[in-house]
């Protein structure tokens, strides 16, 4: 849940095992490299049930790893406080959109901007590729796309 007086962000995937826990981590450390974490609530959270209760995809920790990036996160689904509480919700791809605008109309006084963290890419790749069927190199390319978005969203939000 957001902090009182804070800006608060939460990254959203089908499953969030892979591509929003690496932005939940990228943006964390982000604002902790600026000494600005004391200002931002992160989590991360997935539209479906499939992962509850489970680690990153040891493939995205592994890639963490090599870039220093500490990350630590139990998969969970979005829940309607969710919507209530947090400023942003940034999703990796236009079915966690759908998903996402869907379970909001259900919310009332939804606050929360719904929005693809590929919007933020100066690159233009609006879509984060679900790596989850793919190579290591995959998740390093949703790793670097999340470190191009995190920047450019944080610029926008500072």
């Amino acid at each position: 849940m957001a902090a009182a007086g804070g800006k608060s962000v939460l990254f959203v995937c089908l499953g969030n095992i892979c591509r929003s826990p690496i932005a939940e981590a990228v943006f964390r450390k982000l604002v902790t490299d600026e000494g600005i974490s004391h200002e931002w609530n992160i989590d991360s959270a997935a539209t479906s049930t499939y992962e509850i209760g489970n680690p990153p995809d040891y493939r995205g920790q592994s890639c963490m790893r090599k870039h220093g990036v500490p990350m630590s996160h139990t998969a969970r689904q979005i829940t309607k406080q969710d919507f209530l509480s947090y400023d942003y919700i940034l999703c990796m791809d236009e079915s966690n959109l759908r998903d996402l605008k869907r379970k909001c109309n259900q919310v009332q006084n939804c606050k929360s901007k719904i929005e693809l963290l590929g919007s933020y890419d100066p690159q233009k790749r609006l879509i984060i590729e679900d790596p989850y069927y793919g190579s290591d190199e995959d998740f390093e390319t949703v790793y670097q796309q999340c470190v191009r978005c995190c920047k450019c969203f944080l610029e926008k939000c500072s």
